[in-house]
Parts: structure tokens; C-alpha cells; sequence
């Protein structure tokens, strides 16, 4: 914020890259807070600040804090939150006068753009918070259509937590002249206490209901890979007597909304996520994350611990390691430059052993490659065997079938003619051949032939 607020005030492009919980949404919302109080009002109104963002969760709680602040600093301001997974028919209503802030994703801005609900062509301002996760989810042509809608002369702020290649890519075509602004994790910001366990995949769910009894966690956000795996969890710890809500896309936006709500207010003691909520949710004293599924990634590990120990506050983000996993843990503590010690609990010491490698695997070691199950198919030719140190002798020639042959060798082998026989020498005539005589034909003429 230190850095942001005056190149925003000052009317400068930023692209801003800060770790999570480093307060990136007041950084740009003050200063424009203060710029439109500045302005004149106008009837029916006109938007003058756009910001999008991919998740209706992360559009509701900018909104929330934009409503928060404009209390204060704004207090005539209009604002909207525009987001899909809802009817688009209150939000029209909403905008029935105009609105001079608008925080949406980018698909539900154009609906409403397309019903007339809208204009944003006089917008100076465009914010784009979580650009990274913006085109990861595919909304790099919505975006150009959000921004060919816009004022050629605007300021455009970017906020993300990495800058990968298409951000880079993006911040080239969008902004003039950018002020960068890169924020490092300083140790303050280091309060997340990162654990280890190791266990074995069919056991954690009791040792989840284990550690949070013996632990008495008020509140555990838990990570899951799958939506199939986020309804299963969640159902075996309500078995279980533990209150426990799933927070997964394939539920409808209120079920989502419904059970962020009674967990942030301590009516749901366990939230099961995919990683929908990796990013851009804040979740005022969040104790303890689980990764009962590791991250994809090392940068969506970052995102998940950055749930918990927000704003200085302190956290635990504990990780589940059973041994098919733990080369990919193992990735992902080289990436974030950690290594952690193992911890093992009693009761639930692991007893599975990991796979052993297989050759030309992924990311894991353990996927085989394109060429390697096509080999097995016998749809290519097997890899030559190595020559051992002992042997000398040349390695034998492995040859292609015909199939696999260039078509200029194919070509080649097909127009070899065969030697023709030697007709000069003398044939013996076999008195004794069983070759039956053809029988002779009398020629009938043209007439009677065609009557026959």
C-alpha cells in the first residue's frame, strides 16, 4: 500500500506482484475512493471504475471492502457486484440509475453490457485483482472484449500474486509505461508454521478427525484435488459427528455462498474446498489449513497456506504425505526453497510403500510417457538394447517394419522388378503332366450365338 497508493493517485499504470494477505485490495481501492469523491455526480450515473475478478467469492468480498471504506470516504458513492452462477435480473435492477464502481467477473459483465444494463466506454479506470488466475481460467478473450469496450486513455492497475508469461504478455498490450511494484515475503509476513505428516492415504480421514480433536481447532479449511473427493470428505466427518460443509464449483452459487457464510461465522467447524478457495478469500483468524490432497503446484501450495495467517497473524498449514506423494512433496519444497522435517503420529505410522519408478514418468515419477505406452502397444519399434561394458560385439539391428518406413523407401521397395526369365533355353515338354487339355470351341455365328 506504502508504494501503491501514491502511483495510482498520481495517475500511473502498476503492475503489482504481492504475496497473499499483503493487502492488495485497499492498496488500489483507497486511492480510487478518493478520486471519485472528487468528481462530480451525474444523473443517471456513469461508471468510472471497473474492476474484474475471476470468482463470485473474491467479487463479493471486494465489493465488501469497496462498501466498507466508501462509508467513510464516499459515503454518495453507487456500487455493484456483477457475478454469474445467480439471475442476472436483481443485478439489472440494481443498476437502474447507474453505478460509478463496478466489481464483476468478466462473463456476467458483458451479459449485462449485452442487456443494455451498462456502458463502461467513459471508464478511466480498469483494475484487474488476481490477473494470473484471470487467464489461467480462460478469460483471456473476455478480457479483450471488456477492454475493447473501454477508453483507449485509462489507467489500468494489475494486481497478482505471480507473473507468469501471459501476465507478462498481457501487462505488454494493456499498460503504458507501468510502474512494477514486487513486494517479497519479509519475515513478518513468514507466520504460517508449514508441518508434515506422513500417513497413508487410506487413513486420513481418521487421522484428520484425530488431529482435530486432539488439537481442538476451532476452524480447519481443508484441500481437496477433486469436487467428487470435497462431497466424500465432508460427508465422512459429518458421519463421524464432525460439523463439516463442502465448498466445491459444482454446487449451486447460494449451496457456495450458504457455506462460506456459517463457516466464517463459526456455525461450520470444517470447510472441505477444491481450490476454488485457494485464492483471493480472506478468513478472519483461519488457525489451520489442511492439504489433505497436495496442491497441483508449488504456486497453488503458496496460495492455499496463505488462507491462514493473514494480516500478521500467526498459522499452521500442515500437508499430508503418504509415500506414493512424497516425490511430488518433494517438488514442491525444492520450488519453495523449505525442507520439512516428517513428523509421524501415533496409530497412523504409514505401512504403504512407494511405487518403485517407472521410466520417462510426469511430473510424479510415476506416469509413463506417450512413446512408452505406444511401444507397449507394439505401435513403434522397442528402444535398442545398451551394450554392456564386457560385450564388444555391435548391437544388433533392430528393422522397422514396413508400416513405419519412410514412403520413399516404401516407393523404393515396391518398384523392384523381379529378374525376368531366361526364354532362350530350351523348356522340356512332359508327356506324363497332369495339366488338363482345353477343350476346343467351334465358333457359332453372330446370329446363332446371340439366340443361344
Amino acid at each position: 500500500q506504502r508504494e501503491a497508493v501514491p502511483a495510482v493517485l498520481a495517475g500511473r499504470d502498476l503492475l503489482a506482484t504481492a504475496p497473499t494477505g499483503s493487502g492488495k485490495t485497499a492498496a488500489y481501492a483507497l486511492p480510487l475512493l478518493h478520486h471519485l469523491a472528487a468528481m462530480p455526480r451525474y444523473t443517471p450515473r456513469r461508471t468510472h471504475v471497473v474492476v474484474l475478478v475471476p470468482t463470485h467469492e473474491l467479487a463479493t468480498q471486494v465489493g465488501s471492502t469497496f462498501g466498507a471504506l466508501a462509508a467513510q470516504a464516499a459515503p454518495a458513492l453507487k456500487w455493484a457486484v456483477l457475478t454469474g452462477g445467480v439471475s442476472i435480473n436483481p443485478q439489472l435492477m440494481q443498476l437502474r440509475g447507474g453505478a460509478e464502481l463496478v466489481v464483476a467477473t468478466p462473463g456476467r459483465l458483458l451479459d449485462v453490457i449485452g442487456h443494455n444494463g451498462l456502458r463502461i466506454d467513459s471508464a478511466p479506470w480498469l483494475v484487474l485483482d488476481e490477473a494470473d488466475r484471470l487467464l489461467d481460467q480462460g478469460f483471456a478473450d473476455e478480457l479483450d472484449r471488456v477492454v475493447r469496450q473501454m477508453r483507449s486513455r485509462r489507467d489500468t492497475l494489475m494486481f497478482s500474486a505471480t507473473v507468469p508469461s501471459a501476465v507478462e504478455a498481457l501487462a505488454g498490450t494493456l499498460l503504458r509505461d507501468p510502474l512494477r511494484i514486487s513486494v517479497e515475503r519479509s519475515g513478518e509476513q513468514q507466520a504460517v508454521r508449514q508441518r508434515a505428516i506422513e500417513v497413508d492415504a487410506g487413513r486420513r480421514t481418521a487421522l484428520l478427525r484425530h488431529l482435530i480433536a486432539q488439537e481442538r481447532w476451532s476452524r480447519v479449511l481443508v484441500f481437496v484435488a477433486t469436487q467428487y473427493a470435497c462431497e466424500h470428505v465432508a460427508d465422512k466427518l459429518r458421519r463421524r459427528g464432525v460439523p463439516a460443509l463442502a465448498f466445491q464449483g459444482g454446487a449451486s452459487q447460494g449451496a457456495r455462498s450458504q457455506a462460506l457464510a456459517d463457516f466464517k461465522s463459526g456455525r461450520c467447524q470444517v470447510l472441505v474446498a477444491t481450490d476454488l478457495a485457494a485464492r483471493g478469500l480472506h478468513i478472519d483468524d483461519l488457525p489451520v489449513v489442511v492439504n489433505f490432497d497436495l496442491a497441483r503446484s508449488p504456486v497453488d501450495h503458496l496460495h492455499r497456506i496463505g488462507r491462514t495467517a493473514r494480516a500478521g497473524a500467526q498459522g499452521v498449514a500442515l500437508s499430508f504425505v503418504s509415500p506414493s506423494t512424497e516425490a511430488h512433496f518433494r517438488l514442491i519444497e525444492k520450488r519453495q526453497g523449505e525442507r520439512l522435517p516428517r513428523e509421524r503420529v501415533a496409530g497412523f505410522e504409514p505401512t504403504e510403500t512407494a511405487p518403485a519408478p517407472t521410466p520417462g514418468g510426469g511430473v510424479k515419477g510415476h506416469r509413463k510417457s506417450k512413446k512408452d505406452k505406444l511401444r507397449e502397444a507394439g505401435l513403434l519399434p522397442p528402444l535398442p538394447t545398451p551394450l554392456s561394458s564386457s560385450s564388444s560385439a555391435a548391437p544388433p539391428i533392430t528393422q522397422r517394419p514396413e508400416s513405419y518406413m519412410p514412403k520413399g523407401e516404401q516407393r523404393s521397395n515396391k518398384m523392384v522388378k523381379k529378374p525376368k526369365k531366361d526364354t532362350s533355353a530350351p523348356q522340356e515338354s512332359s508327356s506324363t503332366s497332369t495339366r488338363p487339355i482345353p477343350p476346343t470351341t467351334t465358333v457359332m455365328p453372330k446370329g446363332k450365338l446371340k439366340n443361344k
